[in-house]
């Protein structure tokens, strides 16, 4: 009976010590400054919100007023439709501010899964005081009821949003926003250019992760769409936690889990999910938590870069390009 447990037990310590081994017990965490600081912990906790120690930014846009909450209750008016060169057909409100429709909605029934947070950054279009765009289908108009019992316009049965980090009438920063967001053409529909990859199916060949040469930061790590993956300095990669929580995922999505196959020119050391405590799967790369920037819009954009002073594209080998030593 001791031999067997003795037996198990060592199993189990080889098994921990792989992961540990894996994910930086070896070799240190690497602390914001690039020092090696042994198994330290986080360099920084995740901030409250929008505090502007996070990271991340504490602006919110729309326009000339304050942000998110003052565009909530702003009605849509008169609807009309922009030709962007880049997007297609695109409705927008009264004022020229894109609209916007959510994957994680549904259409039938019509229902908004953006609550909380999200609708921060994310602000609703009310229902009522809406005239459909010249030459469109009146009969798409209608409206839900939220959770907390407001209600909300939609278009072909999509619930419609505005999105906090439009600044003025044309901008369309909110589309293709951690792959679930998109601006909307007349008919409810994803606006055609971009709503699902690059367009022309230009980079459908990328791996999951692969690398692209820059030309002011050299070699760095890119996902399938070609945007480019970043680190944050307030991570650690031991213990593995993300100090991106909350609204900051808003603006800084995740990269969902891949296969170590799936992989072309990257790291695969430290190759390993990251399921955080928010209940969001996260890939990491030589254990450090990989994100992309809702302010890239296409591939090659590294609007990103040095966000915050803690923000950084990645390189190949999972380190911090161009990061002050």
């Amino acid at each position: 009976m001791n031999t067997w447990r003795n037996a198990s037990l060592a199993v189990t310590a080889a098994a921990l010590l792989a992961l540990t081994t894996a994910c930086g017990q070896d070799k240190g965490t690497e602390s914001p400054n690039g020092q090696n600081v042994g198994n330290a912990s986080p360099a920084g906790q995740a901030g409250s919100g929008y505090d502007t120690d996070s990271g991340y930014g504490s602006d919110t846009g729309y326009g000339s007023e304050s942000g998110a909450q003052s565009a909530k209750s702003k009605q849509a008016g008169q609807l009309a439709v922009w030709d962007s060169k880049k997007l297609g057909k695109v409705l927008t409100d009264s004022e020229g501010f894109t609209l916007y429709r959510f994957d994680k909605d549904t259409a039938s029934p019509p229902k908004s899964n953006c609550e909380g947070d999200c609708a921060k950054i994310w602000p609703v279009v009310p229902a009522g005081n809406v005239t459909a765009a010249a030459g469109t289908d009146d009969a798409l108009i209608g409206k839900v009821t939220r959770a907390d019992g407001t209600q909300q316009l939609t278009i072909a049965g999509w619930p419609m949003y505005r999105y906090a980090k439009d600044a003025k009438p044309g901008d369309a920063n909110g589309q293709g926003v951690g792959g679930t967001w998109f601006a909307s053409d007349p008919n409810g529909k994803k606006a055609a250019v971009n709503a699902d990859g690059p367009a022309g199916g230009e980079q459908a060949d990328l791996a999951g992760l692969s690398v692209r040469k820059d030309p002011e930061l050299g070699n760095i790590v890119v996902d399938k769409r070609g945007m480019t993956v970043y680190r944050f300095k307030k991570d650690s990669a031991w213990p593995m936690k993300s100090a991106c929580t909350g609204a900051c995922l808003s603006k800084w999505p995740v990269v969902a889990p891949l296969a170590k196959n799936d992989v072309s020119g990257v790291t695969t050391k430290g190759f390993v999910t990251f399921n955080r405590p928010d209940g969001l799967k996260q890939q990491s790369i030589d254990c450090w938590p990989i994100y992309t920037f809702s302010g890239d819009t296409k591939p090659g954009d590294t609007n990103g870069q040095g966000v915050g002073g803690t923000w950084y594209a990645v390189s190949p080998e999972a380190k911090l390009v161009g990061a002050p030593k």
